[in-house]
């Protein structure tokens, strides 16, 4: 796929859409994680990588701690648990993409940047081999709870859930308007 079209043509496949349950290859993940443009070659970005079951017993666990810090009770509690219990079940392959964080403001603000370019990087190269991906937070990204789980640093921050699969159908590509007003500003002097 030539870099241009991928870039055009790269979507979210929402879990609606749905993923078939094929292993995703590890190689792939492991090559497209290291590949971003960092100028202090820092590489913050850190990834970690849930399969199989350890889907499920991070999402149970996160369920029983969310419900349980909203205090709820009975029947609310037991659709509000399922329905954070199956996040992490929407696709074969759910990638936690953290970031180191340690130096100066202005190392931590660049750093941050860093691991947004490594994502975009990492959702073309899946789309390039034909892999759907979707880049998503939620308050599980943000809690402490998660940094603990994946031994992270207690500074470190999540910048994104990667869900990963192979997509059940083709996307249809939406055509997106050349540009928006205000998004772009010719600034000419």
């Amino acid at each position: 796929m030539e870099m241009w079209e991928g870039i055009q043509s790269r979507r979210s496949i929402s879990h609606l859409e749905g993923y078939v349950d094929e292993e995703v290859v590890r190689a792939l993940i492991e090559e497209a994680a290291i590949w971003a443009p960092n100028h202090h070659h820092t590489e913050p970005w850190h990834f970690s990588v849930l399969i199989g079951e350890s889907r499920k017993r991070i999402g149970d666990e996160w369920a029983r701690l969310a419900a349980d810090e909203l205090g709820l009770t009975g029947e609310a509690r037991e659709k509000f648990e399922t329905k954070e219990r199956d996040k992490l079940l929407r696709a074969p392959v759910v990638v936690v993409v953290s970031q180191k964080v340690s130096g100066s403001s202005v190392q931590v603000q660049e750093d941050h940047a860093a691991v947004a370019a490594a994502i975009q990087n990492f959702l073309l190269a899946a789309h390039a081999r034909g892999l759907g991906a979707r880049w998503r937070t939620g308050k599980m990204a943000y809690h402490p709870w998660l940094r603990e789980i994946l031994k992270l640093g207690a500074q470190d921050v999540v910048v994104g859930l990667i869900y990963l699969g192979w997509p059940s159908s083709n996307q249809e590509i939406v055509a997106r308007p050349r540009t928006k007003e205000g998004l772009i500003d010719w600034i000419i002097r």
